[in-house]
């Protein structure tokens, strides 16, 4: 059972698991980072009290509700992309890429968990650059860390707005729509700690269960009556990449399920609140299994229903009448998901910004309107990226280029080989671990290398297509 409550000032074992012969503790880690704050002299009764309080607050996450609240942060647009993805690169390739990837994934986010429980100081991936490269490698990796994460909730917003768009079917211009989705990103992302948000997950998994189901049977029942080849003309699925696809078109759609696996940034800050950090090697296991089911039912099958005309997002693909209703249903997975992230990055600049005040804890009057602005402010910067780049497939290509290529992928291996390695890479006990790491950095650097150049080229093309279109009308 999760649960935790205030401690006194005093007390510093709570609870603790043996290691040989050290003894690590695990509830009271959080009281022993902030025993600089308790021991000030300079601290009233009133404060100390705020910071106990905080701390408790702050650490009641279990693997079992990190596992919700990650599926909630990791399964949720990544799955609306796939079908596309695997019209493009073909049947064999799609669901070799989407189970080769989601194992890359899991291997390398393991690797961030244990850089974090070996340096229990690190509250965020962001911290981890401090360790690698010094005050040059935490500037690099704060930047990162903080740009991903605004870009994944503009991909939210934008999706916010096209699912309002396709429910209302109106011709209110598209950025009323997205100005209401970026006002419920901001509300959802309000409460700061995520053992409150595990509560919304159960809500967000079943949303995105029930959009992806109804979705599959409509199109199935389509699809058995002919209306996709008949009604689009578009070719029936095929096992191999589509014909005349181009270099750039095959990198963006395999960017695509780069993005389905990008909950290894996130990790970090959600270990900060488990109360056994070790165990989120349970949760790791669990959400890389459910992810790859869903990812390959999703991709594969939707594809097979529907063909070549298959849309991205996919929910566009189930007709107008059933996308409106499944675009109604997957509402709250595409906003309780995209708040999380708000919530991350909000937690990170809060964190850095208050580090020495009890402000940090957000449960005074000035830690609670700090937050709300900083909330406001990230919101307010990632619906202007949504509005700059309003093509949902070269966004999410964009996104897994410059940072999840990094943050999941060939940054995890350097971490193993400079923080978690011990003795040569060449020893007999390393040897094994040394060639996986190598084979997720070099996965990750032609993610970065050709992902960046492929997005820019999709994204060139498609603005100067749509531009032509215009100036024809």
């Amino acid at each position: 059972m999760e649960h935790n409550r205030p401690r006194s000032p005093g007390h510093d074992g709570v609870r603790s698991a043996q290691k040989g012969d050290t003894v690590v503790t695990q509830s009271s880690r959080g009281v022993a980072a902030n025993k600089a704050l308790l021991d000030d002299e300079g601290r009233s009764d009133l404060e100390r009290y705020y910071i106990i309080k905080g701390d408790a607050h702050f650490h009641r996450l279990g693997w079992k509700r990190l596992t919700v609240v990650s599926i909630v942060e990791g399964i949720a647009l990544g799955s609306l992309g796939l079908p596309y993805a695997f019209a493009t690169l073909g049947m064999v390739a799609g669901i070799i890429m989407t189970i080769g990837l989601g194992f890359v994934a899991m291997y390398a986010s393991y690797n961030i968990g244990q850089v974090k429980l070996k340096y229990p100081e690190i509250a965020h991936y962001a911290d981890v650059g401090r360790l690698l490269l010094g005050n040059v490698g935490s500037k690099l990796f704060v930047g990162s860390f903080v740009a991903l994460l605004i870009f994944v909730v503009g991909s939210h917003c934008l999706t916010g707005a096209i699912a309002f768009k396709t429910i209302t079917e109106s011709d209110v211009c598209s950025i009323v729509f997205s100005v209401i989705s970026a006002a419920v990103l901001m509300i959802l992302a309000i409460p700061p700690a995520f053992a409150d948000v595990a509560i919304l997950g159960y809500i967000d998994f079943a949303s995105i269960i029930l959009a992806i189901g109804v979705t599959m049977i409509a199109t199935g029942i389509q699809s058995s009556n002919g209306s996709f080849t008949s009604a689009i003309g578009y070719s029936a699925w095929s096992a191999w990449p589509k014909e005349g696809i181009t270099f750039s078109e095959a990198i963006v759609s395999t960017n695509s399920i780069v993005f389905a696996y990008s909950f290894g940034g996130c990790l970090p800050s959600f270990m900060e609140e488990m109360h056994t950090p070790e165990d989120y090697v349970k949760t790791l296991w669990w959400l890389g299994g459910i992810q790859i089911v869903i990812y390959t039912l999703t991709g594969s099958i939707i594809y097979a229903f529907v063909g070549q005309g298959v849309q991205s997002p996919a929910l566009l693909s189930a007709g107008p009448i059933i996308s409106r209703v499944v675009f109604g249903i997957a509402l709250p997975v595409i906003f309780i998901s995209g708040s999380i992230n708000t919530t991350v990055v909000c937690r990170y600049i809060h964190g850095k910004m208050y580090r020495d005040s009890v402000v940090r804890f957000i449960n005074t009057t000035k830690g609670w309107a700090t937050w709300l602005g900083l909330v406001l402010s990230v919101t307010l910067l990632a619906w202007i990226i949504a509005e700059a780049i309003p093509v949902f497939s070269e966004l999410l290509s964009i996104i897994s280029s410059l940072f999840v290529s990094g943050l999941s992928y060939y940054i995890p291996p350097i971490i193993w080989y400079v923080l978690l390695r011990e003795g040569a890479w060449y020893e007999k006990h390393n040897l094994r671990t040394a060639i996986c790491n190598a084979v997720v950095f070099v996965v990750g650097m032609i993610v970065f290398g050709c992902g960046t150049y492929a997005s820019i080229a999709e994204l060139v093309s498609n603005s100067s297509s749509t531009i032509n279109e215009r100036m024809l009308i």
